[in-house]
């Protein structure tokens, strides 16, 4: 996983940087290994512990959460690896193909879902439901794979991330800079009206809806199964109409079919684009670069209509083959549980999954600060927030899905045809991940 500490999963989506179909077909099934799925024994033996991309920044951390767990397990050892973020999917998929797995790995759902069609991952329903009311719905059911029965992580850290909006620009366009959208319906009807009254120079939204947006649109994204996309359906058409209006107004960056986070984030800073996702580290990015925008920042909520903001969730599997099923359950019950994930928020801009944790005064009480404001509104809105990015939808997918709203924005297909095509094309890559 990408360090925490650069641009929040909410601007910069951690899935994103990873592959998401692992070519795992030579690894078998799960009844080829060795390991139990028995984790009521002894807690005792020598596991390796793998994580993606954080020992940099937090070294002394890990050291200390392994010292105590060998501590509290005096038969225990912990082998901690760390991989680079760059070819971390790569790793996991030679790992599995060649049977060095490690016992207990850091994974997003995404990377999850290959390793569990392949067997590799222990499931938790049977090994450790004990544990489950221990974390929030949501994040536990982040840890499911479509068409699979079983949880296969146990949750590890959360994020999401407020609206920024610009004040100023609001008030220039004549819309009250107290109230900004809440509903899409208010969104679509301010951003016209913000393209109108700034001849076209200034937009609202700075990038085209991806399969994240469609989700929270309320457009039933895959079917119950697993085996097939429906984002092609009435509500969804219906988005991709609403966009196709804004662009044709200029009230979309008329560059948002080439748009990056990145991209986004500087059309918003230099008053270009109206709204725009972020976090508190932004914040602070506009205090130093855009004294002007900062003076203007509105922080509000995601907009939603199911009422579920998104997140984005780690997780932390066990290896289904471990000799050692005892210990690395409880390990990675360990670095997950309530007091060592609250531990570890307080060092980085991540939130607990743990159920209770995000009513802590930490990410409840108010102490004047932007940042503390921007933690407490993500902390609330994460207790019933959901993962809408389809574990199963690939970054070819998301190219698919791109490529076909691009044609629909440009007036080249029909808003329908366009997700047609994306759904087909969707569906045949979903066939060939097997």
């Amino acid at each position: 996983m990408p360090t925490p500490s650069r641009r929040t999963f909410a601007v910069a989506a951690l899935a994103a940087l990873a592959a998401l179909v692992l070519p795992l077909s030579a690894c078998g099934s799960s009844d080829d290994g060795s390991g139990s799925t028995d984790a009521s024994g002894k807690v005792e033996g020598d596991i390796t512990f793998q994580t993606w991309n954080l020992r940099a920044n937090f070294k002394p951390y890990f050291d200390g959460l392994i010292a105590d767990f060998e501590k509290k397990y005096p038969g225990t050892h912990v082998k901690w690896i760390d991989q680079p973020a760059e070819g971390y999917a790569d790793k996991l998929s030679a790992d599995a193909a060649g049977g060095t797995l490690p016992d207990v790995v850091n994974v997003s759902p995404d990377l999850l879902a290959p390793l569990v069609k392949a067997g590799l991952a222990l499931d938790l329903d049977k090994a450790a439901a004990k544990y489950r009311p221990e974390y929030l719905d949501g994040a536990w059911t982040g840890q499911q794979i479509p068409g699979v029965g079983g949880t296969y992580a146990f949750p590890w850290y959360l994020n999401t991330g407020p609206m920024f909006y610009n004040k100023g620009l609001f008030k220039k366009a004549g819309l009250d800079p107290d109230s900004p959208p809440k509903t899409y319906d208010e969104l679509f009807t301010d951003a016209l009206q913000m393209a109108r009254k700034s001849n076209g120079k200034v937009a609202t939204l700075a990038n085209v809806p991806t399969v994240e947006d469609f989700g929270r649109y309320g457009v039933e994204l895959m079917n119950k199964q697993g085996t097939g996309f429906a984002f092609n359906d009435a509500k969804g058409v219906e988005l991709l109409t609403k966009y196709k209006e804004l662009y044709d107004a200029k009230a979309l960056d008329p560059q948002a079919l080439t748009a990056t986070p990145e991209s986004s984030g500087k059309k918003f800073l230099t008053e270009a684009v109206a709204m725009n996702p972020g976090s508190a580290l932004d914040l602070e990015n506009f205090k130093k670069q855009a004294p002007n925008l900062y003076k203007n920042i509105g922080i509000t909520d995601q907009i939603t209509s199911t009422g579920h903001v998104n997140m984005y969730v780690m997780g932390v599997m066990v290896n289904s083959r471990t000799k050692h099923t005892p210990a690395a359950v409880a390990f990675a019950h360990y670095v997950t549980d309530a007091q060592n994930q609250m531990s570890f928020a307080k060092q980085v801009a991540i939130f607990p999954s743990t159920a209770g944790s995000l009513d802590d005064p930490y990410f409840t009480k108010e102490d004047g600060t932007d940042e503390t404001r921007v933690r407490i509104a993500a902390a609330k809105s994460l207790k019933n927030a959901v993962n809408y990015t389809p574990v199963l939808f690939s970054d070819q997918m998301k190219t698919a899905l791109r490529n076909e709203v691009a044609k629909a924005l440009q007036g080249k297909e029909s808003p329908k045809a366009a997700l047609d095509n994306a759904v087909k094309a969707c569906d045949q890559l979903l066939q060939q991940q097997g």
